[in-house]
């Protein structure tokens, strides 16, 4: 009598969930919008448009202002060198921009060491980093680094990127639903730590270093010597050098890193800072 083999390969339905995650990011990647660094060449896939980056901006900007209000300064030497620095800076960043931002600044008293960009173009410094920056070069140095993750549009490519994991570990999260609480709870918080120090901060150090690249090209560009870029991490060290986490749990670089890459990136730098200094002087 004939045998009648059963075929047992009927899809395990707890992989389903993982491979429709699959789908979707093979979709989103395929689909994506995708932007060319106009100064490094780097392409990278965005989750924002122009416009949608530059609504999000002004509507934190705008919560930063109305939070702030009481310390924000309307005018006097702070504010005079804060904005005569951006403006420079600001021509630089268009010689080449695809993207042409309305750069906007406000100023804050306070003794917090810190200034960052907006998307769009919206720029908060706080005056406790003005003493570190010491010059217009180095408070150029700091807000070069900030208006070069806005022109880098890296927000919206930090999004793109954030949809991509959350997708698949919730893709794996679905795969596990019969499983013990407890121990989905485990590889979950395993996984999710996986993504973080395996993937998401070493690519935020990676726009970091991107940006101090891309900062360090409009300081020369706008007539600031980038040689100064490297005198000011250098006080930023020995300011906050000492509390600063090990590099592979920041998402910075070190500054030493910082330091090293900043003197590889600066012969490009330099000859960008020659060429501004043979153009004839602007009327």
């Amino acid at each position: 009598m004939p045998v009648k083999l059963e075929r047992k390969h009927a899809f395990p339905l707890a992989l389903a969930p993982i491979l429709l995650a699959l789908v979707f990011v093979l979709f989103k990647l395929y689909t994506a919008s995708k932007v060319t660094n106009p100064e490094t060449g780097r392409v990278a896939r965005v989750a924002l448009s122009p416009e949608q980056e530059q609504r999000l901006g002004l509507e934190a900007y705008a919560q930063v202002k109305r939070d702030e209000a009481g310390k924000i300064i309307q005018s006097g030497p702070d504010v005079d060198l804060v904005k005569r620095v951006t403006t420079r800076l600001a021509r630089a960043a268009a010689e080449k921009a695809v993207v042409q931002y309305n750069w906007e600044v406000s100023v804050i008293q306070s003794h917090e060491k810190n200034a960052f960009c907006l998307p769009g173009g919206k720029i908060v410094v706080y005056t406790g980093i003005i003493p570190i920056a010491k010059n217009e070069a180095g408070l150029a140095t700091v807000l070069g680094h900030e208006m070069a993750h806005a022109t880098s549009r890296h927000s919206a490519e930090r999004l793109f990127r954030s949809q991509i994991v959350q997708t698949i570990l919730g893709g794996v999260q679905g795969s596990m639903m019969d499983m013990d609480p407890a121990q989905r709870q485990t590889i979950m918080g395993a996984l999710g730590a996986g993504a973080k120090y395996g993937a998401t901060l070493p690519f935020s150090r990676k726009q970091e270093s991107e940006a101090d690249h891309i900062g360090l090209l409009y300081m020369a560009r706008a007539g600031y010597d980038p040689r100064e870029a490297v005198a000011f991490w250098q006080r930023m060290d020995e300011q906050l050098g000492k509390g600063s986490p090990p590099a592979f749990l920041s998402d910075h670089p070190s500054h030493n890193t910082r330091i090293g890459q900043l003197q590889t990136w600066m012969p490009e730098a330099q000859k960008e800072y020659n060429q501004h200094h043979n153009r004839a002087p602007a009327a």
